[in-house]
């Protein structure tokens, strides 16, 4: 096995947005009718606002759930509504924390093959409770936290806590995630490799000529275990 170690970012790669409680929670302040399936198909196209973009993280989600609820219908109007709705359930539960069927799995087979596993993400405090949620937190040895951390991707000294605590050298991990100027730059300025996981650019997803795709957690598992290749041959 090549990689001792693979760090993973955590919205948008291990956790996703829950589309049902939050088209109810947006139907009711809104008063437009959102579905989960719609928020579904919607999905891809925010991806897309997200990568376009720069700024903090903070402004790339603000971004992404607005680009998300316009798509899904919302009135421009309504934006603010919808804004204090999504502020509301976020401070009652973090809005991403829902898991991808099989990622604890996948994740499972990694460490049994002796792989050390960790998280890096860019957060409010409150990403190892969202893992906890999505069922995922006993997967990791180690989350780190912005917040907690005092410094966020891509400032390459986030991915060298997480290193330093696993005892692994940079050339010996992979970082994964799903925004290119926060995973891939910081994680190669950390000198560590990369793979974006996420909606394929043909969907309106991500996608970089330099940058090896998975389209799941389970895709790039699979592949670093040598059960099949991804879409751009991840680095193996």
């Amino acid at each position: 096995m090549r990689f001792k170690a693979v760090l993973f970012d955590a919205g948008g790669t291990l956790l996703f947005l829950d589309h049902a409680r939050i088209a109810a929670g947006l139907s009711e302040a809104c008063g437009v009718p959102i579905t989960a399936a719609e928020l579904d198909r919607c999905a891809p196209i925010a991806a897309e606002a997200l990568e376009r973009g720069s700024g903090t993280d903070d402004e790339r989600a603000i971004r992404y759930l607005e680009m998300l609820c316009r798509t899904a219908g919302i009135p421009a109007l309504r934006w603010t509504a919808a804004q204090r709705a999504l502020f509301r359930m976020h401070g009652e539960r973090h809005l991403w924390s829902a898991g991808e069927r099989g990622t604890a799995a996948a994740l499972g087979r990694l460490r049994a093959s002796g792989i050390k596993l960790g998280v890096v993400s860019n957060s409010d405090g409150r990403v190892e409770d969202a893992l906890r949620v999505a069922g995922l937190r006993d997967c990791f040895d180690v989350v780190i936290d912005s917040a907690e951390a005092g410094v966020e991707k891509p400032d390459p000294r986030i991915f060298h806590l997480a290193l330093g605590r696993l005892g692994v050298a940079p050339a010996e991990a992979l970082h994964v995630g799903d925004v290119y100027d926060v995973d891939v730059v910081g994680a190669r300025a950390a000198g560590i490799e990369a793979v974006l996981v996420g909606t394929p650019a043909e969907a309106g997803g991500i996608g970089r000529a330099d940058v090896p795709t998975a389209r799941s957690v389970v895709e790039l598992a699979d592949a670093l275990l040598g059960e099949r290749t991804t879409r751009s041959g991840v680095p193996l």
